[in-house]
């Protein structure tokens, strides 16, 4: 069997990173900086405490990747399939990126903090978010079915669509503002 590449607190830019460059492997402590992923497959890869800065993943294959502590800040995640990394240790955190399209389905994302972020068409269903944070989140057509969303921060997100009956929301926290978004399913005019 070939032993994994192993990297360790490398700094990657965009010329580092191509579909025929990129090296799989375990990556600790790394940063990627402005990187376009198209055409690379993440998959089988581990990023244990890496943090992406303006990279564009949209699309990225991530089979059996694992993401543990790693950080995304500006970046273009669209229609990444994070219901098809691995689930051992999962943790991340978003802050001002582009996760439309994408899916979380059946994932457990305990306090994962969304900061900023286009959440939109996102696919949430199954998925433990207790004690997430959606701070400043446009959650258009994001799909929350059987979702735990037990103390979660929806004070300042908008544009959701949450049905209580359908979703564990035992103190998750709303502005009057957001009530909207829980009352959809009921047709009423709210004024």
């Amino acid at each position: 069997m070939k032993d994994k590449n192993y990297f360790n607190g490398t700094n990657y830019s965009v010329k580092d990173i191509s579909a025929g460059s990129f090296k799989i492997g375990e990556y600790e402590g790394c940063t990627f900086n402005n990187c376009l992923f198209s055409d690379v497959d993440l998959s089988h890869c581990s990023f244990v405490d890496c943090e992406f800065i303006n990279c564009d993943l949209s699309n990225t294959k991530i089979i059996d990747t694992m993401f543990r502590d790693v950080k995304f800040k500006k970046c273009k995640l669209l229609g990444l399939q994070f219901d098809k990394c691995s689930k051992l240790l999962l943790s991340m955190e978003f802050e001002d990126c582009g996760l439309n399209m994408a899916s979380f389905y059946n994932l457990k994302l305990q306090s994962t903090k969304f900061t900023s972020c286009d959440l939109k068409e996102v696919y949430f269903a199954k998925a433990d978010l207790t004690n997430s944070s959606f701070d400043n989140c446009d959650l258009s057509k994001a799909v929350f079915e059987n979702t735990n969303l037990t103390k979660c921060d929806f004070t300042s997100a908008y544009n959701y669509s949450i049905d209580p009956d359908n979703n564990k929301i035992t103190k998750a926290k709303f502005s009057v503002e957001g009530i909207r978004g829980l009352l959809n399913k009921y047709d009423i005019i709210i004024k």
